[in-house]
């Protein structure tokens, strides 16, 4: 009887860890899109900043990745809308979205370090939202969800 007891502890014991696992997990999903929806927002409104060519852009002549204002923002408007859509998907757990926010991700990241100077305070904390955003979607393992 005492055999018995013990094995349905352990085997209790188990599901409680899967199940924490599974909870930490799906959080860490959950995390990642809203971090994804939030850096989607906000590149959003860089982006028609950028466009209107608001004044909270700070104009550099010299810069090796010169782009008009207006350019850098069409291409922050088109990766916070796309990474808004794709933050839709990871709310449903699906893998497709974890590998495209991850991609995106990553492009937002490129896309504010190559915009630095013309609002570098703004591109450091996108570059820093898009790294942990980047680390929460790649912490969750397949299976875990």
């Amino acid at each position: 009887m005492a055999t018995a007891h013990a094995h349905h502890a352990q085997s209790q014991a188990r599901a409680h860890t899967s199940s924490a696992k599974r909870e930490w997990a799906g959080g860490l999903t959950v995390f990642g899109g809203v971090m994804l929806m939030l850096a989607g927002i906000l590149n959003i409104v860089r982006g028609i900043s950028g466009i209107a060519q608001d004044d909270v852009f700070v104009a550099t002549q010299n810069y090796v990745f010169k782009f008009d204002l207006t350019s850098w923002g069409w291409i922050h408007l088109i990766l916070g809308a796309v990474a808004v859509l794709i933050s839709v998907g990871l709310f449903q757990a699906s893998t497709w979205a974890r590998v495209a926010g991850v991609a995106i991700g990553g492009l937002i990241m490129i896309a504010n370090f190559m915009s630095l100077p013309y609002a570098p305070v703004w591109s450091v904390v996108m570059i820093a939202l898009s790294g942990v955003m980047i680390w929460a979607l790649c912490t969750v393992r397949r299976g875990e969800t």
